[in-house]
């Protein structure tokens, strides 16, 4: 692809002032729309060394008001960013609706450079993760646009040789830019490899010319005006509707809720358990792997209870409880999955989710908070969220507390008639029951769309709540020890 592209491109001054006129105020009217029309944007930027990244940024950004952009200097991962999912970092750093993320490097790191600076690695996962994350943002609504700034070995080293004779700039050609410089051609190779790979119709590639500065303005403007006034011009997502289907079988129907705990085994059994717990947690520290816990369930299925059982003997401080209600602030004007990249544990810790990003699946199908056409490919969007998870090594859990509609309403008038209780239930609550069929077909499809082999659902039979807390932590440590493999450390009982 970049032998097709005109080196040699350029602009007379002339031509240049006028357009850039011109194409100024357009992207300082497209910025206040896109504003307006809560559209959030993000502009990359790579290509090689001297080719003039630092200098387009600059020129982009002149018309547009401050207060709508920020500039992100993407850097190699530090030691804690490599604690997290090699995308965490990036979800931290997408704009909120209405906002400009412009950013000088990017994810492309993982394909581009850290092949041949940190050895070989396995390309297609880092693309596939790559096609993931764009195509989630451009669906929620994202403009995405990437430049590759272009210029040829020759130009490179004029460049780092002007660059070399002024003290004031010679910092920037080091040993790593040096050796990139004599690498050129591998990294040709592997920016090929990348455009075919990543250039998608939600978020295509535009390779620029950078010999010319003013050739290379222009286009990277023209572009972003382009996508913009596109983006700007298309209406709202379409409504889908989807077929509704009355549940025949559901995994819930074959739930032995009759199931009960004798009260003696269960004292005895939880202490072992716990003590276990304790015992994983500080080995996970060890190994520095991170764990994920889940749990959703029916109001009043004893979610609360389980968590407490779970996390009594654990070290507070490797260990985190985030309890999830409605998005608020900030996590209103972002992607839905955001709120839940930024609370991910790093190596060596657990994070417990008391609700999860099911609720778009859940609570926001049923209750109308979102489109058909945003929760139909939720389904999609959490299987690939919690692949990535997995493929960083995290051990993910997941448990549906099960109980039946007849043990639900004895524990709401339970809770109504102890007073130190009552605070437990709500209105919410009430009307939530009122609507127990379509939260029962929702949960079935949720099973059935998101339970995989890499995160499956595990189902509690909750209404004995002491067969409940001791399956959820007979499942926690049995999956943590499977997690983190057999070793001296690591004591499997035959029993568990």
């Amino acid at each position: 692809m970049l032998e097709t592209i005109d080196l040699n491109a350029k602009l007379t001054k002339n031509a240049y002032r006028e357009l850039m006129e011109k194409l100024d105020v357009s992207l300082a009217d497209c910025q206040r729309r896109l504003r307006e029309a809560r559209i959030p944007v993000l502009v990359v930027f790579e290509g090689w060394d001297a080719a003039g990244k630092g200098s387009s940024i600059s020129r982009l950004v002149q018309p547009l008001d401050p207060r709508g952009f920020k500039v992100h200097n993407v850097r190699p991962a530090d030691e804690t960013e490599r604690l997290y999912p090699p995308m965490w970092r990036f979800w931290n750093l997408t704009p909120a609706r209405g906002q400009i993320a412009v950013f000088n490097h990017s994810w492309y790191r993982q394909v581009w450079n850290e092949p041949v600076e940190e050895g070989e690695r396995n390309l297609e996962v880092a693309y596939e993760r790559i096609r993931v994350f764009e195509r989630q943002l451009a669906d929620d609504g994202a403009v995405i646009v990437k430049f590759f700034l272009h210029i040829s070995k020759k130009t490179q080293k004029k460049r780092f040789e002007a660059l070399l004779s002024d003290p004031a700039f010679s910092w920037k050609i080091g040993p790593l830019e040096r050796k990139r410089h004599r690498l050129y051609d591998r990294y040709l190779a592997l920016a090929e490899d990348m455009f075919r790979e990543t250039s998608t119709a939600y978020a295509p590639w535009t390779l620029v010319p950078a010999t010319d500065e003013r050739f290379r303005n222009v286009r990277i403007a023209e572009t972003l005006v382009a996508a913009f006034e596109s983006a700007l011009s298309r209406g709202a997502a379409p409504q889908i509707q989807p077929v509704t289907v009355p549940v025949r079988s559901s995994p819930l129907d074959r739930v032995d809720l009759s199931l009960q705990a004798d009260p003696e085994v269960y004292e005895k059994r939880m202490k072992k358990l716990q003590a276990e717990a304790r015992r994983l947690q500080h080995l996970c520290y060890r190994r520095r792997k991170a764990v994920v816990i889940a749990f959703e369930g029916w109001d009043a299925a004893g979610k609360g209870g389980a968590i407490r059982r779970l996390t009594r003997e654990l070290d507070p401080r490797g260990y985190e409880v985030i309890p999830i209600g409605a998005p608020e602030g900030a996590e209103k004007v972002h992607h839905h999955l955001w709120r839940f990249w930024r609370a991910l544990p790093k190596g060596g810790h657990w994070t417990i989710f008391d609700r999860t990003w099911y609720g778009r699946v859940l609570v926001e199908r049923i209750e109308g908070f979102a489109r058909a056409d945003e929760w139909l490919r939720a389904y999609r969007e959490i299987n690939e969220f919690e692949s990535e998870l997995v493929d960083h090594g995290m051990i993910v859990l997941k448990f549906w507390l099960h109980i039946s509609k007849e043990e639900q309403l004895a524990r709401f008038k339970s809770r109504q008639q102890t007073p130190e209780k009552q605070w437990k239930i709500t209105e919410e609550d009430w009307r939530n029951r009122e609507k127990w069929e379509a939260y029962y077909q929702a949960v079935t499809d949720m099973i059935e769309q998101t339970s995989t082999a890499r995160a499956p659902w595990i189902i509690v039979e909750g209404n004995d709540k002491r067969h409940a807390r001791l399956k959820v932590l007979e499942s926690v440590t049995r999956t943590v020890k499977e997690g983190l493999g057999k070793g001296e450390d690591i004591e499997f009982d035959e029993n568990d």
